[in-house]
C-alpha cells in the first residue's frame, strides 16, 4: 500500500436521512436562537445551505489531499510515514470522535455543537495552509477530523428534525448530492487548484480554499439555523465516552495501516483490544449506563438495523473502489492527479442523474431503488473490469468511461435512499445518538474496505491486474448490498 491509500478514502463524512415520527426541532430558550421555522411553517431559507457547505468541506478534504501527497513531500521533505499520518490522521480523529459529538449535541444544542466544529475546522484548515513542518501538518489535519466529527452528526439530527415529508426527502437528496460531489470531484478539484497555482500557494491552496466558505458560512449560522436538542437533555455519559473513544481508534488505526506494514503484532493487538472495548461498551451501554451514548433499543427498529447492515455493505465496497481506481489511473496508467480526476468525472455525471431524482424514485419504488442502484453499480464494475482487461496498458482509458457512467448511476439511487430509511422513526429524542452510529459505521466501513480490497489489489501481478481482480470483488459485494436491501421494511 502507497503513502496515499488512506487519502482516496471517499468519505465521506456522515450520512443519513429520514422521513418519520420526528417533531419540528425543540427550539430551546437560548438567548438569540434563531426561530425553528419560518411564519409559513418552513425552515430557514439558508438553513440547507449552511448544513451542506459543512458536509461538501468534510468530503472534499479525503480526497484533495491525495492530490497534495507529492507536493507535500518536496516542500515539507515529509517522508512516506509522516505523509501517511497526513492522510490517516484525518480520518482516525473522524472515526473515534463521532458518536460522542452525536451526544454532545444532543446535550448542548446542536447548532451549538455544529457552529464549533465549523469554526474549528476552518481554522485548522488555516493550520493546514500555513503549517511550516510536516508535523505542524499531521496535527492540524487531526484537529480537523475532529471538527469534522463535530459538525457530522449534527447535520444529520437537523435535517431529521427541522424537515418533513417530501420536504426533507428534497433536502437529504441534496445532502447526498453534495456528498458525491466532494468526493467525486475533490480530485479534479485538488488538480486544478495546484495546476493554477494561486499566489504561488501550491498545496497549501488545497486547504486554505476552505477559509473563505467556512468563514461565510459560519456568519450566517445563528440567523439561519435553529437551535435544537434532544427533549430530555441527556447526559454525556463519561465512562462510555472513555470505552467508545479508544475503541474506536484501535479498531479504525490498523486497518489503516496495517496492511502497508505487513500486519505487524501491534495492529493485532489494537484489533484485539478494540473488540474488548467495544464489548465492554456495548454491556454498559445495555446494562449500567443512566444514560447511553447508543441507544441500544435502536437495534430493536428492523428498518435500523437492515438499514446499518446495508450501509456496512455499501462503503466497504465505495470506499474501496475510490482507492483502487485512483491508484490504477495514476499509478497503473501513469496519469497526473488532474488527468486522474478528469476520469472521475464520469462517475460524477451518472451520479449527478440520478441523486436529484432518488427521492422521487424511493417514494415509488420504497427498498428496491437501493437494491437497483446495488444491481447497477454491480452491472457498472463489471464493465469497467472488462474495458481494464481490453485496454491492458497500453489502450485509452477512456474505455471505462461507459461503465463509470453506470457506477455513478447507481451510487446516486443508493445514498439518500438508504440513509433515509437508516433514520426513519427514530424517535426525537435518539436522533443524535442514531447520526452518530451511522456516521460511525460509515468511517469503519470504509478502513475496513480498503484494508480488504487492499489486500486483493496488491496481492494480484501488477496493478492492472489487481484492479480487475478488486472490481470483480467489489461487484460481488454490490450484489449482496442488493441482498441486503431485501431486509428492510417495504416501506418506511
Amino acid at each position: 500500500m502507497t503513502s496515499t491509500l488512506r487519502s482516496t478514502r471517499p468519505a465521506p463524512a456522515a450520512t443519513g436521512p429520514t422521513t418519520g415520527t420526528a417533531s419540528g426541532p425543540d427550539t430551546s430558550p437560548d438567548t438569540g436562537a434563531a426561530p425553528a421555522a419560518t411564519p409559513g411553517g418552513l425552515p430557514p431559507r439558508g438553513l440547507l445551505p449552511v448544513l451542506l457547505t459543512a458536509s461538501f468541506m468534510t468530503a472534499l478534504d479525503f480526497f484533495i489531499v491525495n492530490v497534495a501527497v507529492p507536493s507535500v513531500q518536496v516542500d515539507l521533505g515529509a517522508g512516506p510515514a509522516t505523509v501517511q499520518w497526513v492522510i490517516a490522521g484525518f480520518g482516525l480523529a473522524l472515526a473515534a470522535g463521532l458518536i460522542t459529538a452525536g451526544r454532545l449535541g444532543d446535550r448542548y444544542g446542536r447548532r451549538r455543537i455544529f457552529a464549533l466544529g465549523l469554526a474549528l475546522f476552518t481554522l485548522a484548515s488555516a493550520g493546514c495552509g500555513l503549517a511550516p513542518t510536516a508535523g505542524a501538518l499531521v496535527g492540524a489535519r487531526v484537529v480537523q477530523g475532529l471538527a469534522a466529527a463535530l459538525t457530522g452528526p449534527q447535520v444529520l439530527a437537523v435535517l431529521r428534525t427541522a424537515f418533513s415529508g417530501a420536504a426533507q426527502a428534497r433536502a437529504f437528496a441534496m445532502y447526498g448530492l453534495t456528498l458525491g460531489i466532494g468526493a467525486v470531484f475533490g480530485q479534479l478539484i485538488g488538480g486544478l487548484l495546484i495546476r493554477a497555482d494561486l499566489f504561488g500557494l501550491d498545496w497549501r491552496a488545497c486547504f486554505l480554499i476552505n477559509l473563505p466558505v467556512g468563514l461565510a458560512a459560519l456568519a450566517l449560522v445563528r440567523r439561519c439555523l435553529p437551535e435544537s436538542r434532544a427533549p430530555r437533555r441527556p447526559g454525556l455519559d463519561p465512562v462510555g465516552v472513555l470505552l467508545v473513544t479508544p475503541a474506536l481508534t484501535g479498531l479504525v488505526l490498523p486497518l489503516i495501516q496495517g496492511r502497508e506494514q505487513g500486519w505487524p503484532l501491534w495492529t493485532w493487538l489494537c484489533l484485539g483490544g478494540s473488540a474488548a472495548l467495544l464489548a465492554a461498551f456495548g454491556l454498559h451501554q445495555h446494562r449500567r449506563s443512566a444514560s447511553p451514548l447508543v441507544a441500544t433499543g435502536l437495534f430493536g427498529d428492523r428498518a435500523f438495523t437492515a438499514g446499518i447492515l446495508a450501509q456496512l455493505a455499501f462503503w466497504l465496497g465505495q470506499a474501496s473502489f475510490f482507492l483502487v481506481l485512483a491508484l490504477y489511473l495514476q499509478q497503473g496508467r501513469g496519469l497526473d492527479a488532474l488527468g486522474a480526476g478528469l476520469v472521475f468525472t464520469a462517475i460524477g455525471l451518472g451520479y449527478l442523474v440520478t441523486s436529484t431524482t432518488a427521492h422521487r424514485l424511493a417514494a415509488r419504488m420504497g427498498r428496491q431503488v437501493v437494491a437497483v442502484g446495488g444491481l447497477l453499480m454491480a452491472a457498472g464494475l463489471g464493465l469497467i473490469g472488462l474495458a481494464a482487461h481490453l485496454a491492458g496498458t497500453t489502450g485509452s482509458v477512456w474505455w471505462l468511461a461507459p461503465g463509470l457512467l453506470v457506477d455513478g448511476l447507481g451510487m446516486g439511487m443508493v445514498i439518500a435512499p438508504i440513509t433515509t430509511t437508516v433514520l426513519a422513526g427514530v424517535r426525537p429524542e435518539l436522533v443524535g445518538s442514531a447520526a452518530g452510529v451511522l456516521a460511525t459505521v460509515q468511517q469503519v466501513g470504509g478502513a475496513l474496505g480498503i484494508a480488504l480490497i487492499g489486500i486483493v489489489f496488491y496481492g494480484a501481478e501488477g496493478l492492472p491486474r489487481g484492479f480487475e481482480l478488486s472490481v470483480a470483488a467489489l461487484a460481488v459485494l454490490e450484489l449482496a448490498l442488493a441482498a441486503l436491501v431485501q431486509l428492510l421494511p417495504r416501506r418506511t
